[in-house]
């Protein structure tokens, strides 16, 4: 990992901003949309040979099939996927809001309602990266929310991971496709004769898929553009580096791009934690995917504790762990992370599996301006009002002079044509 110092400005002035650069993807990811909206199921036929080597005829997983998966899977991790589902459902279920009512002022009736989307669709990708956890965390807030029909596409593969089938049973999925890559993104948003049309569609995936989401945002609502898994620790001398290393290396693992940072105005701590860094990687599954990451990884020895908090509200990481002495007392000084552990003991996996907040986080410095995928992401707000005659009467002036100021004539006369029916009647 590289090292880092100096002031505030100084460190982030080093810190590379890396991002994917595909010039070519945006133009092949289009061809595939307009494909799938000509053509339907023939194109994600052909596509799917294309690009998947898979000769599909139907695309709908059946429900025995996906009752199989469930049975096939150990009892242990049904037991592990039933936890993490009530988990997750309780956090959830606090975030609901049900709008409001205001009647305060006479004739006046204000409000809103607060419903949930109709329709949801759930990319599932396949392979390495087939999390049945991701399946948890996109379903069941939608769930919670009340939305009726929760789609979930994932790739064809000899292989279809049975957790993933299973943690679709469990989080209460109505259907499932085998169908990936950018097609499937277009199946959703624009429907076909197999695959329904949604609302919204989440749920992570590759460079074609998150452009896809992309380009067909407007027709239907998206969750976010996910970046690379990111962590970053904010430490103190008191800290135990076999900790903050094995918390680096669970992210470093996600991705050879994954972002990884430790954050400390301890020297001592840093050599610590680079040592522990080599010891642990030699154990792990993953270990060449690990390697790659922490090499961009950084090392940053801030000169003050205010500094580092400045750090990392900068750079507003996806998971931001508090490793220092009474954590909750520096919970106020972070102003932008996506989610927050405090303590030595509040480990980032915990999020990933357990807790009950969403793991679906945003990346690459968006928690500035957004924020883990929950109820809300599945509900829209209708604001409604209802006024009477005598209300009316007693807005009527400033509106019109408000409508006249915008040369809005006709919505002038909207309310001056009500005032005179008004007196028309009292002849």
């Amino acid at each position: 990992m590289k090292r880092l110092t100096g002031n505030v400005a100084t460190i982030l002035k080093q810190l590379e901003v890396r991002e994917q650069t595909h010039a070519d993807v945006g133009d092949a990811v289009r061809k595939i949309i307009s494909a799938v909206k000509e053509d339907g199921d023939a194109a994600l036929v052909r596509l799917t040979k294309e690009f998947d080597a898979v000769d599909l005829t139907a695309f709908r997983v059946s429900q025995a099939e996906i009752d199989a998966a469930y049975e096939s899977v150990p009892a242990s991790l049904i037991r592990a996927l039933e936890t993490a589902r009530k988990n997750i459902s309780d956090y959830h279920e606090k975030q609901k809001r049900s709008g409001f009512l205001d009647s305060e002022k006479d004739g006046v009736i204000r409000g809103m309602r607060v419903t949930p989307i109709d329709s949801v669709g759930i990319y599932v990708p396949g392979g390495t990266a087939s999390y049945p956890s991701s399946v948890l965390m996109n379903a069941i807030p939608a769930k919670v929310a009340g939305v009726e029909k929760i789609v979930m596409v994932t790739p064809p593969d000899a292989d279809l991971n049975p957790a993933v089938l299973a943690a679709a049973k469990i989080a209460g999925v109505d259907e499932v496709f085998t169908i990936g890559g950018a097609q499937a993104i277009a199946a959703l948003a624009y429907g076909t004769d197999s695959i329904p049309r949604v609302a919204k569609i989440v749920g992570p995936g590759n460079i074609f898929v998150a452009t896809a989401k992309r380009e067909v945002f407007g027709q239907v609502g998206i969750d976010m553009i996910a970046g690379p898994s990111e962590i970053l620790i904010l430490a103190d001398a008191t800290a135990n580096p076999a900790f903050i290393a094995a918390d680096l290396l669970s992210q470093a693992e996600h991705d050879e791009l994954a972002r990884v940072t430790l954050v400390t105005t301890s020297n001592a701590l840093i050599q610590a934690t680079e040592d522990e860094l080599l010891r642990q990687v030699q154990s792990l599954s993953r270990k060449t995917i690990c390697e790659v990451a922490l090499q961009n990884g950084h090392f940053i020895l801030a000169e003050s504790t205010a500094d580092m908090f400045a750090i990392a509200n900068e750079i507003a990481p996806e998971h931001l762990e508090i490793q220092m002495e009474n954590p909750l007392l520096y919970l106020p000084q972070i102003k932008n992370a996506g989610s927050i552990f405090l303590g030595a003991h509040a480990t980032e996996p915990l999020g990933d599996y357990i807790a009950g907040p969403n793991h679906v986080i945003p990346t690459a410095g968006t928690a500035k301006f957004s924020s883990p995928l929950g109820v809300d992401d599945f509900t829209k707000r209708s604001s409604f009002i209802l006024y009477s005659e005598n209300a009316l009467k007693d807005a009527a002036r400033d509106v019109i002079e408000l409508a006249e100021s915008e040369g809005l004539t006709a919505h002038a006369r909207a309310i001056q044509i009500r005032l005179e029916e008004r007196q028309d009647e009292n002849f």
